[in-house]
């Protein structure tokens, strides 16, 4: 138990437990929308970004999130172009994340092992500057939320009486996902571009097992996303696994659990 008192796990705890809580929360806003594979578009992006950034010696998650912004406008600037299918938009930006990454990685000679631990998560590397960055976006996040409650709410639920009623729905569209950009970028070293998106769409496919109303999902799929974390990141630091993998094998058991128990209740 000696390892709660490494600053190394304490750091990763700490990030962890930030994106537990953010990433859900948008989550459940893309879940809704049928936005689920955003977050695998983005993270895509970010590492891109992320790869940039090692080969011109800049700090690699500044550079990933600025991509992953970037990102965000295109995809949606593509929805718009594409309204019956909207879902074009991820799939070219996705394909696109992934070329440019690959043309990265032949483009540098000895950084690709340090692009790697993106790809897989490094929770236990996160210095103060990395924290600083995510405690800034979980900032931006909750409190953007937590003024446009109501507003996003309508939005997600009735576009068009949202339409009506007088919301920019461009707007709010926009900020949905660059918000979405913001957290993949910034959670993509600690789970790992690969597993992010999976931080984003199980807690909330959790929380609708259970919750009966939309104040009720965003609390349990928080919930569920935070428990997640701190058994995951413990269980790895004991027994010497995979962090990020960790987390989303606890977050995976926790909805086969709730299954389970929703199944044996009806029968």
């Amino acid at each position: 138990m000696d390892i709660f008192t490494e600053y190394f796990f304490q750091r990763a705890l700490l990030g962890g437990l930030l994106i537990g809580l953010v990433a859900p929360l948008m989550g459940v806003f893309l879940v809704l929308r049928r936005l689920s594979m955003i977050g695998d578009t983005l993270a895509h992006v970010s590492i891109a970004g992320v790869a940039l950034g090692f080969l011109i010696n800049v700090y690699p998650i500044g550079v990933g999130l600025l991509f992953a912004l970037i990102a965000s406008f295109a995809i949606e600037r593509l929805r718009k172009a594409y309204k019956t299918y909207a879902e074009l938009s991820i799939a070219i930006i996705m394909s696109g994340g992934v070329a440019l990454a690959t043309m990265l990685f032949t483009l540098g000679k000895g950084f690709n092992i340090n692009v790697m631990s993106y790809f897989f998560g490094s929770i236990y590397t996160l210095d103060n500057t990395d924290l600083w960055v995510v405690g800034g976006v979980a900032v931006i996040v909750i409190a953007f939320v937590a003024i446009n409650y109501k507003e996003m709410f309508l939005l997600f639920f009735d576009e068009d009486a949202a339409g009506v009623s007088g919301l920019p729905l461009r707007f709010y569209n926009i900020m949905i996902t660059m918000l979405t950009a913001l957290v993949i970028s910034v959670s993509i070293k600690i789970v790992g571009a690969l597993l992010v998106s999976s931080l984003l769409t199980i807690p909330v496919a959790c929380s609708l097992l259970v919750a009966r109303s939309f104040k009720r999902s965003i609390f349990w799929s928080i919930l569920f996303a935070e428990a997640a974390v701190l058994i995951g990141l413990i269980s790895a630091g004991l027994w010497d696994l995979a962090p990020g993998a960790s987390v989303v094998l606890v977050l995976i058991a926790l909805l086969i659990g709730i299954l389970f128990v929703k199944r044996g209740l009806r029968s």
